[in-house]
């Protein structure tokens, strides 16, 4: 039998959630699915691994974003649910990658794709995201392609 997809692994998650009655795993885990059907209902497709890694690295993002704002505005009570969401979802994200391993795939990328001017770093963005999506913040790789791209 084939592996299960992140879909199913995270609905079984959610299953035996439920029956421990763990209620704030289980309303992390509903957002999650309810994202996936959602995309699913809207775009007529099924959600594959890597539609499904590049909408928890979505949904991290925007609660991190929530999170400051929490903050930010003195309500550390909304801060710490976010950062409780944060903590859940990344569960299902892949390791992140470490700085070495960031610099060795913009490197290799921009090698691959031929950029040398900023105007191509499109290019090299495009080998890069499939390695990277769920392992590290999109911003901070885009901030090391332009780094390298102008020197």
């Amino acid at each position: 039998m084939s592996q299960p997809t992140l879909k199913d692994r995270i609905n079984d998650a959610l299953k035996t959630a439920m029956r421990a009655k763990e209620k704030e795993r289980v309303a992390v885990l509903r957002l999650v699915m309810s994202e996936f059907k959602r995309i699913e209902v809207d775009e007529r497709i099924d959600v594959d691994d890597a539609r499904a890694l590049a909408l928890l690295d979505k949904m991290v993002k925007q609660r991190r974003d929530s999170e400051q704002q929490y903050l930010a505005a003195g309500r550390s009570e909304l801060a710490a649910q976010e950062a409780y969401e944060i903590s859940e979802i990344q569960a299902w994200l892949p390791a992140a990658l470490s700085a070495a391993e960031l610099e060795t795939i913009v490197t290799q990328a921009i090698a691959d794709a031929g950029v040398t001017e900023m105007r191509d770093m499109g290019k090299a963005m495009a080998l890069i995201k499939p390695q990277v999506q769920g392992r590290a913040d999109m911003g901070e790789v885009s901030k090391l392609l332009k780094a390298k791209l102008s020197n």
